[in-house]
């Protein structure tokens, strides 16, 4: 699973976490019903905001799933209609762009021929899959390839002190087109200009975030990094980034919306989240810092706990926070939310295996492990692993009038 947007369940207050994950799973179930069972893998947490958004304007249409490994094996209401199928159509449109890059690079396994080859068939059906899809909702996935296909040709044309801003351009306007045309299915045309540039700020962020996250790895490789290329200072991106994120709370308050909660949650706080998230990792320079610097509050410490045991809120080092050590496995704080009632798996002594490493993965999806369990054991190599997407204090809760 991928994508920025990786909120907490004790995040969503209320109903929206049974909201959002109808979300999830309905992109899952419209992937699997319109192109078979392989596609279900391009399944992506950002890919649900096209659902939440056409549902925010229109009443919602829902339908009973069956029971679902990733749910614990429960039945569930699940999103479907028009804006499922419009999130499944980018976002396989998407996938197939990003398998075929990884082809003409030859990135990690992609550079095997045998591998190359069956990855360039699958690449190709998925764009032309989406496409269809795209076509009965009215949507030019066009868009979306051209985006990705002259990324590259944008980024030989930039150098140190071009703008980072147009090597996200591309980016900006393939999602732009796809945020606006929620406003065109759900009969909202007012809706169309100030969902285009919630959307264009949106791909912004994106952008900036994946770079600043590939950032060492791109300079271990050698690999063009938007940053690195054009000069861009990490303290640089931090201000671009929070200055769009404003812009899509402004953008959404001025849309014509039914239901905003669910929205109004992704785009403004957990898009504001997933900055956070994305530059605590990194050490940085005076310089880069801001007065007073990006470090949030301490979460408050647990009854008899010490301020030790909890992860540090920002980076140490050029490598960021080091991962917790075995021996204090079960000293990191606990998570209250509700799917703790499920027995937990403990790290075992040593590795579980191929096979028995899926299962274990599936059940620490479905029992909510990996994302409210600080740390849990990887399901393979059975070490503790740090969550990413667990940066909150249970109590969090939106306290905006949006």
């Amino acid at each position: 699973m991928f994508g920025i947007l990786r909120p907490c369940r004790h995040r969503l207050p209320g109903e929206l976490a049974k909201t959002w994950l109808a979300h999830l799973c309905g992109l899952c179930l419209a992937l699997r019903d319109d192109h078979g069972q392989l596609a279900r893998t391009v399944t992506n947490y950002d890919g649900l905001v096209i659902s939440a958004l056409v549902e925010a304007q229109v009443p919602p249409a829902r339908r009973m799933a069956g029971p679902c490994a990733l749910r614990g094996l429960r039945s569930a209401s699940v999103a479907e209609g028009s804006g499922a199928r419009l999130a499944a159509a980018v976002s396989l449109v998407l996938a197939s762009a990003k398998v075929r890059d990884h082809v003409e690079d030859g990135d990690g396994v992609f550079g095997r021929r045998p591998v190359a080859g069956t990855a360039r068939r699958v690449a190709d059906r998925w764009a032309r899959q989406g496409g269809m899809t795209g076509a009965d909702l009215g949507f030019p996935t066009a868009v979306l390839l051209d985006a990705v296909g002259r990324q590259a040709e944008v980024e030989s044309e930039l150098g140190l002190g071009s703008s980072v801003l147009s090597a996200t351009e591309l980016t900006e306007t393939a999602t732009a087109a796809a945020f606006a045309h929620t406003a065109v299915l759900a009969g909202r045309p007012g809706n169309v200009a100030p969902l285009s540039e919630a959307g264009r700020l949106f791909g912004r962020v994106a952008h900036l975030i994946d770079a600043v996250e590939d950032l060492a790895a791109d300079a271990a490789v050698g690999a063009w990094n938007p940053l690195a290329g054009t000069g861009t200072s990490l303290a640089e991106a931090r201000r671009l980034c929070d200055d769009a994120v404003l812009g899509v709370r402004l953008a959404l308050s001025e849309a014509e919306l039914r239901d905003s909660a669910l929205v109004h949650a992704l785009l403004v706080h957990e898009l504001g989240a997933a900055v956070e998230r994305a530059f605590r990792g990194h050490g940085l320079s005076v310089h880069d810092v801001p007065p007073g610097g990006w470090q949030r509050p301490a979460p408050p410490l647990p009854p008899g706990g010490s301020q030790a045991h909890h992860r540090p809120v920002a980076a140490t080092g050029p490598q960021g926070p080091p991962p917790p050590h075995a021996e204090h496995f079960h000293q990191y704080k606990p998570s209250r939310c509700f799917c703790w009632r499920w027995p937990t798996l403990e790290n075992p002594p040593k590795g579980r295996g191929f096979a028995m490493g899926c299962v274990a993965c599936l059940y620490e999806c479905g029992t909510c492990q990996q994302c409210c369990r600080d740390p849990y054991p990887g399901p393979w190599s059975g070490k503790p692993r740090s969550t990413p997407d667990c940066d909150c204090d249970c109590c969090d809760c939106c306290d905006c009038s949006g």
